[in-house]
């Protein structure tokens, strides 16, 4: 601790969900905190802005699914009503619409994961390619989100996976890999088995009304993150941005005691990074201390995915039969979203026009396209799915291309994620690529690895009560039993027959 003050100061890097909730409960519970931001707008990846003509823009349209009960609790304890109502989703492809989901938790509950086969309504796709799916379901007990079993699951593709449990190719084809492209943001060759677990279990099998979701009324930067960085200051935070890290001040005792941003150093008697995997790795490609160590090293060998966010204004109204809409089949390495704006943000509902969000995940091959080419190419694809856009006029758009913005989990890339606690005695790290075993994804586990991390400081420096974590939903009954019969036998099996066959 600091010798000028007894109380301790804590430098966090990285103003997303992560960043934000470390900072929010450190300053809460009467720390010294600095949160620093390299961009010039808090909130990372949901941060929005405006066009040159004074329009709101932001960097992909992000939802807030069932699951995410931290998330929630927040928005409720800071007093703010930013969502939409629970809304239908469906699925479309050059053929056209495919498949709707319904709002699970208005149906029958049935053990998971009926609800999610019999509810979900599926358009063209043959009840035999669904009943090839049920034998995976050994897989999602056999993945319990434990180290041994991320370890186990980690080595295997995706697509290798659903083959060996013998998914029919049309199944994989037409609902496997779109949630792959939407949700792990790469195709299934490229994406890790574990991870691809880890996604479906949380978001869609785990219980009846994951898959439900709500969206801001508006972008999540003006919606939620700037009433919570006002909270912040009111509270005694330090919120600055334009403050791009680039080494850490180490003493000879293993601590960590500053962070470096150029000729500024911020002093710290601990450190919490909180920012996406690309991010990490220009602060270590440029730091010294962290290049010292193997962890860091190493974690240069994650990846990231290119991501294009779309804005679009037409001339007149078009009738979008649903607010959220994903698609596949347009590209075989590409997914994309598209979102009907008047539906799901205030300040378009009275818009004479209509306003569509499309939103491209491994977008690599669209990025260097004009922005004129990429308009066109979205009006051609959004009309595949609604006619009515083919004849429409694009009045004003925005392209916003995020080079590298979203984690890859590639096989073999767990063992280079980052845990929490990290070879420094005093350097936490957070975010939505780092080691938890909460069980959660996305933004929601992004907030709460900042609150874990949270809770560390305190059990170090022993000043205010840790913060209240709310766990993911226990698995049912059926799950657990399940669960405990396959421990049971794998560990039998490995008293008898020992390692011998590759994990």
């Amino acid at each position: 601790m600091s010798a000028e003050s007894s109380t301790p100061k804590i430098v966090v890097v990285g103003a997303g969900w992560a960043g934000l909730g470390a900072t929010y409960h450190l300053a809460q519970q009467g720390y010294d905190v600095t949160l620093l931001e390299a961009g010039p707008y808090p909130g990372g990846l949901v941060a929005g802005w405006k066009t040159a003509g004074g329009r709101s823009v932001e960097a992909g349209i992000h939802g807030f699914w069932y699951p995410y009960k931290n998330i929630f609790s927040l928005v409720k304890e800071l007093g703010l009503d930013p969502f939409t109502p629970w809304t239908r989703s469906c699925q479309y492809s050059p053929a056209g619409l495919e498949v709707e989901s319904p709002i699970f938790q208005d149906e029958p509950r049935l053990p998971t994961p009926l609800g999610t086969f019999l509810y979900t309504r599926f358009k063209r796709l043959p009840l035999v390619d669904r009943l090839s799916a049920l034998p995976l379901l050994y897989a999602v007990l056999d993945f319990d989100n434990s180290d041994e079993a991320w370890r186990r699951y980690d080595r295997v593709t995706a697509r290798e996976l659903f083959k060996q449990f013998g998914v029919s190719a049309r199944l994989y084809r037409d609902a496997f890999e779109p949630m792959l492209l939407v949700g792990l943001f790469a195709p299934g060759e490229q994406c890790s088995a574990a991870a691809a677990l880890g996604m479906l279990y949380y978001f869609i099998l785990a219980h009846q009304p994951d898959f439900d979701v709500v969206w801001c009324r508006g972008t999540v930067g003006e919606k939620i993150f700037r009433p919570w960085v006002e909270r912040l200051e009111k509270i005694g935070a330090k919120v600055l941005t334009k403050q791009r890290v680039s080494d850490l001040r180490v003493d000879s005792n293993n601590r960590a005691t500053g962070v470096v941003c150029g000729e500024e150093t911020f002093d710290a008697d601990a450190v919490i990074f909180a920012v996406g995997v690309t991010g990490m790795q220009k602060i270590i490609s440029s730091s010294p201390a962290l290049q010292s160590r193997q962890e860091f090293r190493d974690a240069m060998n994650l990846g990231a995915v290119d991501v294009l966010a779309v804005r679009l204004w037409f001339d007149r109204k078009i009738d979008i039969p649903l607010p959220s809409n994903a698609c596949f089949g347009f590209s075989s390495t590409t997914g994309w979203t598209f979102f009907d704006l008047n539906a799901l943000h205030d300040e378009f509902r009275d818009e004479p026009g209509t306003v569509v969000e499309a939103d491209f995940y491994h977008a690599n091959q669209l990025i260097p396209l004009k922005d004129e080419e990429i308009v066109s190419l979205v009006q051609r694809d959004l009309a595949t799915c609604i006619p009515a856009f083919r004849e429409a006029k694009v009045i004003d758009s925005s392209a916003i291309r995020l080079s590298r913005a979203v984690t890859h989990f590639a096989p073999g890339s767990y063992q280079y994620l980052l845990p929490a606690v990290t070879s420094y005695d005093n350097v936490l790290m957070s975010g939505d690529w780092v080691v938890t075993r909460h069980g959660s994804w996305s933004q929601e586990k992004a907030y709460v690895t900042g609150l874990e991390a949270a809770n560390l400081v305190i059990s170090r420096f022993g000043l205010g009560n840790k913060a209240a974590i709310i766990p993911v939903e226990a698995d049912e009954p059926h799950i657990q039993i399940g669960r405990k019969i396959n421990q049971f036998t794998r560990s039998l099996t490995k008293t008898f027959i020992p390692d011998f066959w590759l994990p």
